[in-house]
């Protein structure tokens, strides 16, 4: 009994000095596979703190000059909105400089007018101005709107084709983020420096949705969003919509084209008006002098304005065509 216990004792000591050396080889391994998933995740978070450091320390360098004017316009309730609306342009100017550019024009265009055509035209040329300002705002972020809504067919690529690949969705919307041009680049790299901080992926996605509204945008967010909740055919789901946005910016490109001759004649409407006052006051000097300087006579300039502004707002109705 004694030499088949030796025996079998034996026989156990090298199998024993193997499963030691093989768990101590795993936990090395175990070890070092630990050690470089915490550098990657630290380097990672490197990344994005000096990201957003760096995005923070571009805003306050911009806005050094007018700063104190910038904190007092954006403590009122039409700051904020104007601080939102100049955001969603991406124009890169503040509140405070914006306003001090628009009482700038109010005040160079009233003394202008003033001056050009008679003190009549000072008020009616100040509110011209700041109706001017925000229209252009407004024109600014509708041109923001269509250039993204332009490059989402290669957005709905770009992330089908990372989810094809194997990638989760916040990685592969960082990788597109990378690789569009602005302004598509630069939103989704909003959206992920609020993944990268926590932020989950529907309200990420809902604020991009809220800054460039759009049916489109709204069509590619559902999508996601549902995919993210539910699971499914994300893919298939993306190779469809990438058809289907490529076909509505076709469409868009055609109707745009067929009512430019439009657009072009509801700016030309108000032209021709203003162009006559000024023939008006070149051709007999004083004119406009001494018609605004009579009641009937500042009737009926505000009455012929009135007009033309209401024939430029139905020629633009008539031109817009949604899609």
């Amino acid at each position: 009994m004694s030499v088949l216990s030796l025996g079998g004792s034996a026989l156990q000591t090298p199998l024993i000095r193997w499963v030691v050396l093989g768990g101590a080889l795993s936990a090395c391994a175990l070890g070092v596979w630990g050690l470089h998933a915490w550098a990657a995740g630290r380097a990672a978070r490197r990344a994005v703190i000096e990201r957003l450091t760096a995005q923070e320390e571009a805003v306050v360098a911009r806005r050094v000059r007018f700063a104190g004017l910038d904190a007092a316009v954006r403590r009122t309730r039409g700051g904020r909105w104007l601080e939102r609306r100049l955001a969603a342009t991406g124009l890169g100017v503040s509140a405070g400089e914006f306003s001090l550019c628009l009482a700038a024009a109010v005040v160079g265009l009233w003394l202008l007018a003033a001056t050009a055509l008679a003190p009549f035209f000072g008020p009616i040329a100040g509110a011209v101005a700041v109706w001017s300002a925000y229209a252009f705002l407004a024109w600014r972020r509708q041109k923001r709107i269509e250039r993204f809504i332009g490059q989402l067919p290669e957005l709905s690529r770009l992330l089908a084709n990372g989810s094809q690949a194997g990638l989760a969705l916040r990685t592969a919307i960082g990788m597109a983020a990378d690789e569009l041009d602005s302004p598509a680049g630069e939103e989704l790299t909003r959206v992920a420096d609020a993944l990268a901080v926590g932020h989950p992926l529907e309200d990420a996605l809902n604020d991009l949705k809220e800054r460039l509204p759009s049916r489109e945008l709204a069509v590619l967010v559902t999508t996601l969003v549902l995919s993210s909740r539910a699971g499914g055919t994300l893919v298939e789901s993306l190779r469809n919509l990438t058809t289907t946005l490529e076909e509505r910016k076709e469409t868009r490109r055609e109707v745009r084209t067929t009512l430019s001759q439009v657009t072009i004649t509801s700016y030309a409407v108000p032209a021709i008006g203003l162009g006559t006052l000024l023939l008006m006051n070149r051709m007999a000097p004083g004119s406009l002098d001494a018609m605004t300087g009579r009641f009937l006579g500042q009737l009926a300039v505000i009455v012929s304005m009135v007009l033309y502004g209401v024939g430029f707002l139905l020629i633009r109705r008539m031109a817009k065509i949604d899609v």
